[in-house]
């Protein structure tokens, strides 16, 4: 074998070894990537053993299982979220999103599974026992949040002296048991799993928002209609219950999103 020819078979091998791992990673590649903040107790996080679970992980691979689609899981900042669906980078995204007007512009959500509302949590010895306390404070909030935009909208009203946002609700914990921000404003249900077993904390108000949780994705997404026939099926036989009983403690309202079939959120 002269020099010249091995070098042309050396290379004909790298290329063939690479169109190979090209189509392994095609063929191994999971039907749907689903993107998730990961961190976002008790919806998606990591256990001890480092494995993604939740309230929200069990119900899309439930959903995917059902579907005859393999799912993978993939942490992505939650502001970051957003732009994922829409180029098609993910095909779905879970992180207690809620459903809004302005949101339903440019993407599209299945049926809601979840209702919530807002939260101001604080350090148990603080004066801090209502909204109009937080005149002349710095609130943390999560980048891009609902907690985001009521802080943000009442800023002026609540005299709020500065807005720090955060990329998930463990980090901005520790900076408000640390002094660096004087209140936190996040999903209630969030706060309640985290603080119960942290006497330290106190949720100081509930703000009333009437949120609806679900799976958002692009408006192009082929297997939307699947999707939401799905969840119709997983509340009728009682899993989103529950998963709901399992994640949260408590058997969610007959009257909730989490036990009634709905229609899918439009405009």
């Amino acid at each position: 074998m002269t020099p010249k020819t091995f070098t042309r078979r050396f290379a004909l091998s790298i290329a063939a070894a690479a169109a190979f791992a090209a189509t392994s990673t095609s063929a191994l590649a999971a039907d749907w990537t689903v993107g998730a903040n990961i961190g976002n107790v008790p919806w998606e996080f990591q256990d001890a053993s480092g494995k993604f679970v939740g309230f929200e992980i069990d119900l899309v691979n439930e959903v995917a299982k059902r579907a005859g689609k393999s799912v993978q899981i993939e942490n992505i900042p939650f502001n970051g979220l957003f732009p994922a669906v829409q180029s098609g980078r993910i095909q779905m995204a879970v992180s207690s999103i809620t459903i809004t007007p302005k949101r339903l512009e440019s993407l599209a959500f299945a049926q809601p599974y979840y209702d919530s509302d807002q939260s101001l949590s604080v350090l148990k010895a603080t004066k801090i026992d209502k909204l109009e306390d937080l005149s002349g404070k710095t609130v943390g909030v999560d980048t891009a949040s609902t907690g985001d935009i009521y802080a943000t909208e009442n800023t002026a009203k609540l005299k709020i002296a500065k807005i720090t946002r955060y990329e998930g609700l463990a980090p901005a914990m520790l900076d408000l048991a640390a002094g660096r921000i004087d209140g936190y404003i996040s999903d209630i249900p969030a706060v309640e799993y985290y603080i119960k077993d942290k006497p330290q904390y106190r949720i100081a108000a509930r703000i009333p928002t009437n949120e609806r949780y679900s799976f958002m994705f692009a408006k192009t997404f082929p297997d939307a209609a699947k999707v939401n026939d799905i969840l119709t099926t997983l509340k009728k036989e009682g899993f989103v219950a529950a998963t709901h009983k399992k994640w949260f403690g408590s058997t969610p309202p007959a009257t909730s999103s989490s036990v009634m079939v709905m229609d899918v959120p439009k405009l």
